[in-house]
């Protein structure tokens, strides 16, 4: 039986992006992010984050200081009653184009593979378009848009709240 799936983008999804965030001091959850989440595990979603972090490339930071991050990022879902399935991450720069980056769909073929995940059934919530390049390109068929303007291809919000309203 194949599981339907929500994949998230961190930054600027999960976390307000403010530029290569790698500390915890600078990273703040997105107004409503964990009321959402647990509407989402209601209605039975896996939930994974999909993430490039090119910073790690660049030595901006480390890639011990993304999985130090995470870990408490998943600390404070799990304090909340969110349970994220897996974090999948690009440590690359653009211009190694590698396999992993976002717009190339490889993380969300990875965790529908290893999940058996229903793309058709998923949704994937981005504020870049190649996040929602990477959607398409994984045959996710529900994609959302949070930002401003328009994103072809997507159902554009300026909100997770506004997300959750249309997953409903």
């Amino acid at each position: 039986m194949a599981f339907k799936a929500i994949f998230l983008d961190r930054d600027g999804v999960v976390n307000v992006d403010k530029g290569y965030v790698y500390k915890k001091k600078d990273f703040i959850f997105t107004d409503g992010i964990f009321e959402v989440l647990r509407h989402f595990q209601r209605c039975d979603y896996l939930l994974f984050i999909v993430t490039n972090q090119s910073g790690i490339a660049r030595g901006y930071y480390s890639e011990n200081d993304f999985l130090s991050l995470s870990r408490y990022m998943l600390k404070e879902f799990n304090d909340n009653g969110i349970t994220i399935t897996k974090i999948y991450y690009c440590p690359h720069s653009p211009e190694a184009n590698c396999e992993c980056r976002k717009p190339k769909p490889k993380m969300l073929l990875d965790a529908q593979k290893e999940f058996d995940i229903n793309m058709s059934v998923s949704w994937l919530i981005g504020d870049k378009i190649s996040d929602i390049e990477a959607g398409l390109r994984a045959g996710v068929q529900n994609l959302i848009y949070i930002g401003e303007g328009e994103c072809a291809n997507a159902h554009n919000v300026k909100s997770i709240k506004e997300a959750m309203k249309l997953i409903s």
